[in-house]
């Protein structure tokens, strides 16, 4: 057997030590070195106090009662029992699905850090005393996105060696990055530009919701439409005379608009009497 230099030895010996006292299980995974590790609430048979307040699976209360007891109220209805208050007094247990609680219980906490990234989130631009006109331009439009989407806004503008002299082209930057940023009405002011080190900062932030805008049209309101004209029907007519249309009347009445009135025929003239006698006369 080949001889071991001392750290050989001293591992080997660990190893020895090792299998003897944990069965050459990995102490990181023995459960009595995982104490401080979150293990979620107590379930069931872990559940051990002296008396509990317990709630069933429809929210109803049952009053306090052992664990034991409890417990077999959820095996009973297929259920599990969870500790949901262990700092009460006494401690309340719920009656429920545990599979299904701790995933409810995982989504609102991802809910929960999701809502807190983004009201934390802050978006961050960077400009030069010097920056060029075209490019302040596109910043700028790029500002009053982030500004629009409902994220705050960190300007700093960065001063080199004697850039540091001349703070008046950082701060007509700044004011016309805040002039856009009002006349595009998207944004305010949260924190003025102040000199930190070698930068200017301001911090802007998204304004507050505003009433919906009105139509063009002026005051909102939209205009009536003139109501249309009654229709005169042939009854009407009648009965407005007093009873006695004429016919041409009644002709013209319910003749189509469209159509133009027929030209009335010529009637001749009756003969008269006297004409008659000279007529038998001759």
């Amino acid at each position: 057997m080949p001889e071991l230099s001392g750290n050989a030895i001293i591992v080997a010996r660990f190893e020895t030590v090792r299998r003897e006292t944990f069965g050459g299980r990995n102490i990181n995974h023995n459960p009595r070195y995982d104490r401080g590790r979150d293990l979620g609430p107590r379930v069931n048979e872990r559940i051990r106090v002296r008396e509990i307040l317990v709630i069933d699976d429809q929210g109803n209360k049952l009053g306090p009662m052992t664990p034991r007891e409890a417990l077999d109220i959820a095996r009973g209805r297929g259920l599990d029992l969870v500790e949901v208050a262990p700092t009460a007094q006494p401690p309340v247990c719920r009656i429920v699905d545990y599979g299904k609680y701790k995933y409810e219980q995982g989504k609102k906490d991802r809910d929960a850090a999701k809502k807190q990234r983004q009201a934390a989130e802050i978006k961050g631009m960077t400009l030069r005393p010097g920056t060029d006109d075209h490019d302040l331009d596109f910043k700028i439009k790029n500002i009053i996105k982030f500004l629009g989407d409902g994220d705050k806004v960190k300007v700093t503008v960065r001063f080199r060696s004697r850039e540091m002299t001349h703070p008046e082209f950082a701060q007509a930057s700044l004011k016309k990055i805040v002039d856009m940023m009002t006349e595009a009405a998207v944004g305010i002011v949260e924190r003025p530009a102040t000199m930190e080190g070698k930068q200017m900062i301001m911090v802007l932030a998204p304004a507050k919701e505003t009433a919906p805008k009105k139509p063009a049209g002026g005051s909102g309101v939209p205009k009536e439409k003139p109501a249309p004209a009654p229709k005169v029907t042939i009854g009407d007519a009648i009965a407005a005379s007093g009873g006695s249309v004429p016919t041409t009347e009644l002709a013209e009445t319910s003749a189509p608009a469209s159509e133009a009135p027929a030209s009335a025929p010529v009637e001749t003239p009756a003969p008269t009497t006297q004409a008659v006698t000279e007529t038998a006369s001759a």
